[in-house]
């Protein structure tokens, strides 16, 4: 058996382990977009090493359609976590507040999507365009993983609070696949890479070593029973409250023009 396939192997299982922590704890009430995602990375991870094995002919279109799946399920993931994370005062906030939150998220992967191609290397139209998706999507969940972080005592989350742990997760997986991205792409490999060709070899096998650990860090997680949500601050509560009215205040003058002239 080969490391690929041992990881595959050992990764799908992990999934499964997560999934049904997250069956038992009916956290898929809660957090439906996490749940959804793993179970697609759990059948997306099958079909593509089938598809390589079996058809590696229609490999590349079979892995465009699941990236672009993929990148869609991490944007409502993202929204999920964020709209999970204001759930104290989420009573208190217009109904749609949390289409504000996507559109923020929005704002966040066009403002990533030039700096992703910083690190790009020299290719095709369409392969720099999946290359520009993927690794937009990773540096955004890698900064929504820092933000939550460096913001957590604002925001009254901790490293118990599952908002905290998925971001965690997330985050570790973004960040080790970035820095082997960019690694790569200084990396010249010949017809006869030698030792070169090794290390690039075994950075991939570091990415794929982290995102088994990250599944592994969320088994742990969601096997330990979940600590009450801790309320805000009053005037973290009072800031939030009020940029929300400003947002919207904001969106109804939008829609109505007239209010501009008032």
């Amino acid at each position: 058996m080969g490391w690929e396939l041992a990881i595959l192997i050992a990764g799908m299982a992990a999934e499964v382990i997560l999934i049904f922590l997250l069956a038992r704890g009916r956290v898929f009430r809660t957090l439906p977009a996490y749940f959804l995602y793993l179970c697609w990375s759990l059948f997306s991870d099958g079909l593509l090493y089938y598809v390589r094995v079996s058809f590696p002919q229609s490999f590349f279109n079979i892995y465009i359609a699941q990236l672009v799946i993929d990148s869609i399920m991490i944007f409502a993931l993202l929204v999920e976590v964020a709209w999970s994370v204001l759930r104290p005062i989420r009573n208190a906030l217009p109904k749609y507040s949390w289409v504000g939150i996507a559109l923020m998220v929005a704002v966040g992967a066009a403002i990533l999507w030039p700096i992703a191609g910083l690190t790009a290397p020299i290719l095709n139209p369409e392969s720099r365009n999946l290359f520009l998706l993927q690794q937009t999507t990773a540096i955004l969940r890698a900064v929504f993983f820092l933000v939550l972080a460096v913001f957590s005592q604002f925001l009254s989350i901790g490293w118990r609070d599952r908002e905290l742990q998925i971001a965690t997760g997330l985050g570790f997986f973004s960040i080790i696949s970035l820095a082997v991205t960019i690694i790569h792409t200084h990396q010249a490999i010949g017809p006869a890479d030698g030792q070169w060709g090794v290390l690039y070899h075994w950075l991939d096998r570091i990415v794929s070593f982290s995102y088994l650990g990250a599944l592994v860090y969320w088994c742990v997680a969601f096997a330990t029973k979940t600590v009450e949500r801790r309320e805000f601050t009053p005037q973290m509560k009072s800031m939030l409250l009020a940029v929300a009215g400003a947002a919207h205040t904001a969106r109804v003058d939008m829609e109505d023009p007239s209010n501009l002239r008032k």
